[in-house]
C-alpha cells in the first residue's frame, strides 16, 4: 500500500445506498491514504452497504435511519474533532468524486483555509439543472462571503477542524455544503480552489436541485432578516 502522509487529515465519505460503488471506492482510497485516516458514515442505507463496510473492515459510523447529508457530514466533523485531526476531507460515495485527487488538496493545505474541488461548470459537461443551480447558490456564497466562489454545490474539500469548531451549523441536507461556505466566509477564512475532474456518468445523485436551492434561499433571507 503506497500511501500518502495524511495523518492529520480525516478523510469523511457519507454513504446513502452506494453499495456498488464501495469496493472500488474503499480500494482507491486505500491506494492514497492509510486506513486510520478514512471514514465512511453510512447515513441509514437501504441496501447493502453497511454490509459492505464491514466486509472491507473500514472504519465507520452508522445511522439506524436516513438523517441527510449534512447529518452524516456533522458525525464525521465531531469525530475529527474529537479525536485529533487537523482537518478533514470530504468526498462523495458515487465516484463522483476520484479518490486519486486527494492528494491534490493534501498538496495545498496550510492549515489556514478552506479548499474547494472546482469542477468545470460548463454545458455538455454538467447536467442544465444541475448547472443553474449551482451557478446561483455559488453567486449568493460570493456576495456574502466577499470572495468568489464558482462551484458551492462541490462536497470534495478540504475544511480545517479550526472552522468546524467555530461554527454552528444547522442544516441537514444538501443545503448543508452550501451553508457551510457561506459561515466560512463570514468568519473571514480564505475559500481557494482545487481543480478536480466533472464525473457524472454511471453514478445516481440523490441531490433535488430546485428544493436544495430554495432551502438554501431561505436560509440566507433568515440571515439577512435575523
Amino acid at each position: 500500500m503506497n500511501t500518502l502522509p495524511s495523518k492529520n487529515v480525516l478523510v469523511i465519505v457519507p454513504v446513502y445506498n452506494a453499495e456498488q460503488h464501495l469496493p472500488d471506492l474503499i480500494q482507491r482510497c486505500r491506494r492514497v491514504i492509510d486506513d486510520s485516516c478514512l471514514l465512511l458514515i453510512n447515513d441509514g442505507s437501504t441496501d447493502n452497504s453497511l454490509a459492505v463496510m464491514r466486509d472491507h473492515d473500514v472504519n465507520y459510523l452508522s445511522f439506524p435511519n436516513n438523517r441527510g447529508k449534512g447529518a452524516a457530514l456533522k458525525a464525521g466533523f465531531d469525530y475529527a474533532t474529537n479525536h485529533g485531526f487537523e482537518a478533514v476531507v470530504t468526498l462523495d460515495a458515487d465516484l463522483q468524486h476520484l479518490p486519486e485527487e486527494i492528494p491534490r488538496f493534501l498538496d495545498h493545505n496550510d492549515g489556514l483555509r478552506l479548499l474547494l474541488g472546482t469542477r468545470r461548470i460548463k454545458k455538455g459537461l454538467m447536467p442544465p439543472e444541475r448547472r443553474l443551480s449551482n451557478n446561483l447558490t455559488s453567486l449568493i456564497v460570493s456576495v456574502f462571503s466577499s470572495q468568489r466562489v464558482r462551484d458551492s454545490q462541490s462536497g470534495f474539500r478540504l475544511i480545517p477542524t479550526s472552522l468546524l469548531r467555530s461554527t454552528r451549523l444547522k442544516t441537514v441536507n444538501y443545503d448543508f455544503e452550501s451553508e457551510l461556505l457561506f459561515k466560512a466566509g463570514a468568519l473571514g477564512y480564505r475559500i481557494a480552489e482545487v481543480p478536480i475532474s466533472t464525473v457524472y456518468e454511471g453514478s445516481h445523485s440523490f441531490i433535488s436541485p430546485l428544493a436544495d436551492t430554495l432551502r438554501f434561499i431561505r436560509q440566507m433571507w433568515r440571515r439577512i432578516w435575523n
